[in-house]
């Protein structure tokens, strides 16, 4: 048994005066954001220098002082407080080379606020300031824990939904001593080194045909009036059905191969650069490759499960896992393996996760192993669930 952190994520079902409650603080976490944002760029244009956190909420205090910002005193000092911390995070990011350069946050794409204390849970109801009667939940299941902090998200299709950060006990998943390796592709998101074959991602094509025709009708609409509004609610329920779909794929995969398998090895793929094929940009997008190995990783950890990571460049699709040749002319079309010397025949994806696996194991025996560490991804899921399980994702974006 030991203490993890997790995330339980809720639909929230405001009345009528609680949606405008959280419209305000919405927008001013939003006008925040952006203000300070437009204040850094201002000041880095003339000085190359910028302030940081702790003089932009000192600033942020002299300005709710003022009457023409006084309304950003209707919301929760420290929900605001949070929005610079957001934006110190996205500059610091930034100039590590981990991000772009934060942008501004647009009405359109929904919203999100953090609420960091003086929140709970109790009644099938969330509570946190400014809502004395508490906001009504979808309790899907129950709720354990101690609480660390709430976000609140609303998505472009105007759905409300609560994110709650706790501290819990978990036990892990015993271990099984199994080891297998993993070849991620199109035809099949996962090939094991078992031979078990998991079906890629197919839901942007499945949903194409009815994403265009709404766009299309969106189109047609004239920008702002009620019915472009209607329409635009439509495009983003679509987006969000791909996305959930996608999702929720991603997750019972990884979870299937934790449950199974101690030790896991993977190619550290390089997804950017690969999306820069723009035959295949558009089903490697959908097939996730980068959040199903964030999956992997953050559950390894919670579970003490491994996750090895082989060099990019090792040519695990061209060489013969039987007697090691290197076919340097082996191409995509190539779905099956035939070794022109020992004549060993193998499914092409198969080849390439069963030496996955060897490279993996070997590099363990050297001493050389890249064990990923979920603690350093753990975070970014979390804000993942949210922020974007609200979100700003691959399809709402």
């Amino acid at each position: 048994m030991k203490v993890i952190l997790k995330t339980y994520k809720y639909r929230l079902l405001p009345n009528k005066k609680q949606e405008e409650i959280l419209a305000r603080y919405f927008g001013a976490v939003r006008f925040v954001y952006n203000h300070f944002l437009a204040e850094r760029k201002k000041q880095y244009d003339k000085t190359s220098k910028s302030d940081n956190y702790y003089a932009q909420a000192k600033t942020l205090t002299n300005l709710k002082k003022q009457e023409e910002y006084s309304w950003l005193k209707e919301v929760n000092s420290q929900t605001l407080q949070q929005s610079l911390r957001h934006l110190e995070t996205a500059y610091t990011n930034f100039f590590r080379g981990n991000a772009r350069f934060p942008r501004f946050k647009a009405k359109k794409n929904g919203g999100s606020f953090n609420v960091p204390q003086f929140c709970s849970v109790a009644d099938d109801r969330i509570f946190i300031p400014k809502f004395k009667n508490g906001i009504k939940i979808v309790e899907h299941r129950q709720f354990i824990g101690k609480i660390k902090n709430m976000t609140i998200s609303v998505t472009p299709s105007g759905k409300y939904f609560v994110s709650i950060l706790s501290e819990v006990e978990y036990e892990p998943l015993q271990k099984t001593n199994a080891k297998v390796g993993i070849d991620l592709g199109i035809k099949d998101l996962v090939v094991t080194s078992d031979g078990v074959k998991y079906s890629s991602n197919k839901f942007i094509k499945h949903y194409s045909k009815e994403l265009a025709k709404a766009q299309k009708h969106l189109s047609k609409k004239q920008k702002g009036s009620n019915r472009w509004d209607k329409q635009r609610i439509k495009v983003a329920r679509i987006q969000e059905k791909i996305h959930n779909c996608r999702m929720d794929k991603l997750h019972k995969i990884s979870t299937d191969l934790i449950r199974k398998y101690d030790v896991i090895c993977c190619e550290d793929l390089n997804v950017k650069g690969m999306q820069k094929n723009h035959h295949l940009a558009q089903s490697i997008a959908d097939a996730s490759w980068g959040t199903f190995l964030a999956f992997l990783t953050y559950k390894a950890e919670m579970n003490d499960k491994q996750i090895v990571k082989i060099g990019r460049y090792y040519p695990s699709s061209k060489t013969c896992h039987y007697c090691g040749y290197v076919k340097e002319d082996l191409t995509l079309k190539d779905r099956e393996w035939i070794c022109p010397v020992c004549g060993n025949v193998i499914d092409r994806d198969l080849n390439a996760a069963i030496n996955i696996l060897n490279e993996g194991l070997k590099n363990i025996s050297a001493g050389t192993v890249d064990y990923t560490s979920g603690a350093d991804v753990i975070p970014n899921i979390r804000l993942s669930a949210m922020k974007l399980e609200a979100h700003k994702s691959l399809v709402c974006g």
